[in-house]
């Protein structure tokens, strides 16, 4: 763990570096704010110890700075003319904590504590929101401004959506975003992805089961529809749901009532169905493997996503979007990266999609030194 101390003095500086390092942190010093700055848009810091007093640029004006170049920073203030009113300031202005000087040993490594327990709980939010809320959708390309004008027209209405594209091209994010942005927002979002479930299990995990339904049914197990109700239920790679599976799913669009396995009760649900594939459901209609009546109930609205290499000039805010987004999550230090890379990685084909997008920045990121040059792009990407 990297910690910061930004003071004018020497002396406070090299003691207080000097502490932290015999308990056991990593800590780097800044002069003033101005070499501050760059060292913070360069490094993650846990924490960041800033003194008020210092000449060009005192500790008041940077504390928004730095909040505003990392807006997880966690700043502790330190003044030797301090007061009330300054504390109160520099917590209004969103510092974590403010100590006086002389600096107390205890009083340090107190907050110290505190302020990466709060750091690391601020780190664990943002991955669980991630988790749960999606991430958001990155570029200014035609084709996925495109896109954004779609999911903005679509999702205050209750249709239901069919995202189609390969795989790696953001459909899930596209099937959150119209959750986010939809009445329903507040309600439950649950994902299923079909693939993923035994076609013998895929009808009890979608409509649930009662209690000796069959060998392992323990217990009463409401299904994914019930759980989403009110809300939206996300059908990822929906063509490679069974035909069993399909004639029951038509039913709930229809009816909108289930009945689960081993039961025949009616339950009422109200779920706003989106739905995705990666493979051509006309052709998959042919070959007898998805109902067309289905497909028509489930494509009112239908969303094609564009390859990365439909959207190539989106790249370099991808590339870029990605170092912060890693650094952030594993507090690998943040890497500037040429602009001759980037044109090797616009220039390279993505079967892969943004997905594979990311895998390589991730690499690139641990592979390469301080920078990321064309040669890494070459030995690590392009071998």
């Amino acid at each position: 763990m990297k910690i910061l101390v930004v003071d004018d003095e020497k002396y406070i500086r090299s003691s207080l570096c000097e502490i932290l390092v015999d308990e056991g942190y990593e800590a780097d010093s800044a002069e003033n704010g101005k070499t501050a700055l760059e060292m913070v848009s360069k490094e993650k810091y846990s924490v960041i110890f800033c003194d008020i007093k210092m000449p060009e640029m005192d500790g008041l004006q940077l504390l928004p700075q730095l909040l505003e170049t990392d807006p997880e920073a966690t700043v502790v203030m330190m003044s030797g003319h301090g007061d009330i009113d300054t504390a109160v300031e520099c917590i209004k202005k969103g510092a974590f904590d403010f100590i006086q000087k002389p600096l107390d040993l205890n009083r340090i490594l107190i907050t110290v504590k505190n302020a990466t327990e709060k750091s690391s709980l601020v780190t664990q939010t943002r991955i669980l929101k991630k988790k749960v809320y999606g991430q958001e959708m990155v570029g200014e390309s035609p084709a996925l401004r495109h896109i954004e004008e779609m999911v903005d027209k679509v999702a205050p209405t209750d249709a239901r959506v069919l995202i189609i594209g390969a795989n790696g091209t953001g459909k899930e994010l596209v099937a959150r975003r119209v959750h986010q942005m939809s009445q329903r927002s507040q309600m439950p979002y649950v994902e299923v992805n079909c693939a993923a479930i035994p076609s013998e299990l895929i009808e009890s995990e979608l409509f649930g089961h009662e209690k000796g339904a069959f060998t392992s049914a323990i217990k009463q197990h409401k299904g994914k529809f019930e759980q989403a109700d009110g809300g939206t239920l996300f059908l990822d790679e929906i063509g490679d749901m069974s035909l069993a599976a399909q004639a029951k799913v038509l039913r709930v669009l229809q009816e909108k009532k289930l009945s689960r396995v081993g039961s025949d009760k009616d339950i009422i649900v109200d779920v706003r169905v989106v739905a995705a594939t990666n493979k051509n459901l006309r052709t998959e209609i042919e070959k007898g493997n998805f109902r067309e009546d289905l497909y028509h109930r489930l494509s009112v609205i239908v969303i094609n996503m564009p390859s990365l290499d439909d959207r190539k000039s989106d790249i370099p805010l991808l590339v870029r979007h990605f170092i912060n987004q890693i650094s952030a999550e594993t507090c690998m230090a943040k890497r500037e990266i040429d602009e001759d890379a980037l044109r090797l990685l616009v220039d390279k084909s993505w079967s892969g999609n943004v997905r594979e997008l990311r895998n390589v920045v991730e690499r690139l990121m641990i592979l390469s030194g301080e920078r990321i040059t064309a040669d890494d792009v070459r030995s690590y990407v392009l071998y």
